[in-house]
C-alpha cells in the first residue's frame, strides 16, 4: 500500500471530485488508519477494526467517486455493488457473499498484470524463439531407421548417415541464423505464419439455474481442468503472431498459486467494498408483498460486515478487515429506518452536500478530466477548435444549477445533459464545418439552452 498522508489522499481526491470536504476527510482519515496498523504490533493488528463509512447525500454529488479514485489511489482491490441487487437467502438472486468472491477476484486480477508486466522481457524472448520456430523453413531431418529393429541393431551405412547428418545440421544452423537476424531487424513483420490459439469462448457448463452462482462456478472449474482446451488455428502477420504470442507466455509464467495466495491477503487487509443505494433496502417504501430485497438483505449483510469466513474457489476469506463504505440519497428513507444492528457497522457518517452553482463552474473547468477539457479533445480530432468564453462557462453552470432546481436533482450529472444539448449541432456538423475555430459565447449558450429552465417574472408576484 502506497504511504499517502492524510492530507496528500485529499489533494489526490481534489484532482478529480470538486467539494465534498467532509467526505473526503473521512475515506482519508480510514486509509490512513490502514496504514498505522500495519506498523502496529502483529498480535494487536487483529483487534483493530476498520471504521465503516455511510455517506449520505443526493445522486450525482461524489460519492461513487471518491470511493473510486480511493481504491485506484491505493492500488487496493475493490468492487462496487448495487444493494438492490442482492436478495435474502432462500430467493433466486444474488446472495450477499457473491460481494467478497468479486474483490477476491479483482484482487486477482490487479496481482496477475502485475506479474505478466514483469514476466513481459521473459515472455517476449520465448515469443520470438517461437517465432523462429514457425518462420524456420529447413525440413526436420527423420532419424534414418528403416524398421524399429534398426533402433538396437546399427545398419552398414552408419558411417554415411553421419557425414548426412551432420551436413543438414550445419546447413539448418546457416539457415537459423539468417532468420534469426531477418527478424531482429524487422523485416519479417508483413509474413504470414499460421499460430495456435486457445478458444477462449463460453462454455455451456451451467447446468443448475441462476440461484446457484458458487456452485456452478466450481463446476466450471473442476470439469474446465479435464475437459481438453480448445485450439484453434490462426494466419496472421508475424507483428500481429508476435502480440499474441507474448501475451500467452507472459500468462504461462504467472504463478497462480502465488497470486491466489497474495490475492486473498491483499482483500483480508487492503480490500474496499462500496455498497451504493443502501437506503433502498429499508423496507419503508410503501410497497406491498415480502421484502426479500430489504430487511433481509440488510441481516444477511450484517455477519458479511462484522467479520466472518466466506468460502470463495480461490479459499475461505475473513471479511473482518474489509473497509466497507456505503451510499444512499435517502430522500424518501432516512438512516434511522436501516435496522440499528447495521447502523452501528457503519459509525462514520458523513452527509454530501448538494452542487451549487459555483460547483457547477468549477467541475467544467478545474478537475484533472474536467468535462470541457473532454470536448475540446473530442472536437480537435475534427480539426475544430472550440473556445469557452468565461460567460458562457457561467451561463451553462447557471442552467445546470436551475435544471436541477426545478426538476429532478441528478447532481453533476446534470452537466453532461446540459453539454450534449449545447454542443448537438456542433459534434453533427463537425466533419462538414468550414470554419474549424468556434468560439461559446453567453448569447449561443442561451439560444441553445432556452427551452431547458423556467424563466420567472418578478413582477407578476410583485403586489
Amino acid at each position: 500500500m502506497k504511504d499517502f498522508t492524510p492530507r496528500q489522499i485529499v489533494n489526490e481526491l481534489d484532482k478529480f471530485i470538486i467539494g465534498q470536504q467532509e467526505a473526503k476527510k473521512a475515506v482519508a482519515i480510514a486509509l490512513r488508519n490502514r496504514i498505522r496498523r500495519s506498523k502496529v504490533a502483529y498480535e494487536f493488528q487483529e483487534e483493530i477494526k476498520p471504521k465503516n463509512i455511510l455517506m449520505v447525500g443526493p445522486t450525482g454529488v461524489g460519492k461513487t467517486e471518491i470511493a473510486r479514485r480511493l481504491a485506484k489511489l491505493m492500488d487496493a482491490p475493490f468492487v462496487k455493488v448495487e444493494a438492490t441487487k442482492f436478495t435474502e437467502v432462500g430467493y433466486v438472486g444474488r446472495d450477499v457473499e457473491s460481494m467478497i468472491r468479486d474483490l477476491v477476484e479483482a484482487s486477482i486480477r490487479i496481482l496477475k498484470t502485475k506479474h505478466i508486466k514483469n514476466n513481459y522481457e521473459k515472455a517476449r524472448r520465448l515469443a520470438n524463439e517461437h517465432l523462429l520456430e514457425l518462420l524456420d523453413p529447413s525440413p526436420k531431418q527423420e532419424a534414418p531407421f528403416k524398421n524399429p529393429f534398426d533402433m538396437f541393431f546399427k545398419s552398414q551405412n552408419d558411417t554415411e548417415y553421419d557425414v548426412e547428418d551432420s551436413a543438414f545440421k550445419e546447413d539448418a544452423e546457416l539457415k537459423k541464423q539468417q532468420i534469426k537476424k531477418q527478424l531482429k531487424e524487422g523485416m519479417l513483420e508483413e509474413v504470414i505464419v499460421e499460430i495456435a490459439i486457445e478458444d477462449q469462448g463460453p462454455n455451456s457448463l451451467e447446468i443448475l439455474g441462476a440461484g446457484n452462482e458458487e456452485m456452478n462456478t466450481n463446476l466450471q472449474d473442476m470439469l474446465g481442468g479435464l475437459l481438453p482446451k480448445k485450439v484453434k488455428k490462426k494466419k496472421v502477420t508475424v507483428g500481429e503472431a508476435r502480440k499474441i504470442l507474448i501475451e500467452q507466455e507472459a500468462q504461462k509464467l504467472v504463478d497462480m498459486d502465488e497470486v491466489t495466495s497474495s490475492a486473498i491477503k491483499n482483500v483480508e487487509n487492503q480490500g474496499i467494498i462500496f455498497i451504493d443505494e443502501i437506503d433502498k433496502i429499508t423496507g419503508s417504501q410503501g410497497s406491498s408483498g415480502p421484502d426479500v430485497s430489504r430487511e433481509g438483505v440488510q441481516r444477511d449483510i450484517l455477519p458479511v460486515i462484522e467479520g466472518s469466513t466466506v468460502m470463495t474457489k480461490y479459499g475461505p476469506v475473513k471479511t473482518d478487515h474489509i473497509l466497507f463504505i456505503a451510499a444512499g440519497a435517502f430522500h424518501i428513507a432516512k438512516v434511522s429506518d436501516l435496522i440499528p444492528e447495521l447502523q452501528g457497522r457503519f459509525p462514520i457518517r458523513v452527509n454530501l452536500n448538494n452542487l451549487t452553482q459555483e460547483d457547477f463552474k468549477a467541475i467544467l473547468i478545474q478537475p484533472k478530466n474536467a468535462l470541457l477539457t473532454q470536448y475540446k479533445l473530442l472536437l480537435e480530432t475534427e480539426g475544430i477548435k472550440i473556445q469557452f468564453l468565461e460567460e458562457a462557462i457561467d451561463e451553462i453552470a447557471k442552467v445546470s444549477y436551475l435544471a436541477n432546481e426545478q426538476t429532478d436533482n441528478i447532481g453533476a450529472r446534470r452537466l453532461h445533459t446540459i453539454m450534449e444539448k449545447l454542443l448537438e449541432d456542433i459534434s453533427f456538423e463537425a466533419p462538414e464545418l468550414k470554419d474549424k475555430e468556434v468560439v461559446i459565447d453567453k448569447v449561443y449558450v442561451k439560444s441553445k439552452l432556452k427551452h431547458t429552465v423556467k424563466t420567472f417574472i418578478e413582477d407578476k408576484y410583485i403586489i
